[in-house]
């Protein structure tokens, strides 16, 4: 038997990501944001979900660009610790030890520690009610080379620990179960 409860977003795990924004050193910040995802392949964008409250939103607002920074198990502490203080009360980059890297294409700055840093220019700002959703396009990718598995050449992520929110929690991704097109594969013969 199931129970019913109030509409509300179940959709979960999701990646706890760290964007960072700004266009020079004096208002550089990071937020952590958990409504982030993937809208389109070909051109490739994705969104975040920001409270126009937030300090960061009017940041981003004027300079339409930001970059996803992908968070580990390491960086824990730091993706929490960003997302319950305030740009405006505090120096993140400074207070959590976090080194504000460049990026390639965008202004606003990558994080160093992070595997995986998406470099993103706004398209679209949709108020939808508690958030307003930034549709952007992205613009380059920087992942960190430690992560490439040195025979294929691949890029391992899993390897770098992720982190991920679930229903108010931070956790690690288990072990892997099978691969995209495992169900269906067809099974070699043996010789």
């Amino acid at each position: 038997m199931k129970h019913n409860w109030k509409p509300g977003n179940m959709i979960y795990p999701l990646p706890a990501v760290l964007v960072s924004c700004g266009s020079e050193l004096s208002e550089y910040n990071v937020l952590t944001v958990a409504w982030v995802g993937t809208l389109c392949t070909n051109p490739p964008m994705c969104y975040i979900s920001v409270r126009p409250e937030r300090y960061s939103y009017p940041i981003i607002q004027k300079n339409m660009e930001f970059v996803i920074n992908l968070t580990t198990k390491d960086m824990a502490y730091a993706t929490d610790w960003c997302g319950v203080r305030s740009g405006k009360d505090y120096n993140k980059f400074e207070d959590m030890k976090l080194t504000p890297g460049k990026a390639k294409v965008v202004k606003a700055p990558i994080i160093e520690e992070s595997p995986v840093s998406i470099e993103c220019r706004v398209k679209e700002i949709i108020p939808l009610g508690s958030h307003h959703m930034f549709i952007a396009e992205v613009v380059n990718v920087q992942a960190d080379d430690c992560y490439l598995d040195k025979d294929s050449g691949k890029f391992e992520l899993a390897n770098a620990d992720p982190l991920v929110y679930l229903h108010g929690g931070y956790f690690e991704l288990g072990e892997k179960i099978g691969k995209f097109g495992w169900s269906v594969e067809k099974k070699r013969k043996k010789k």
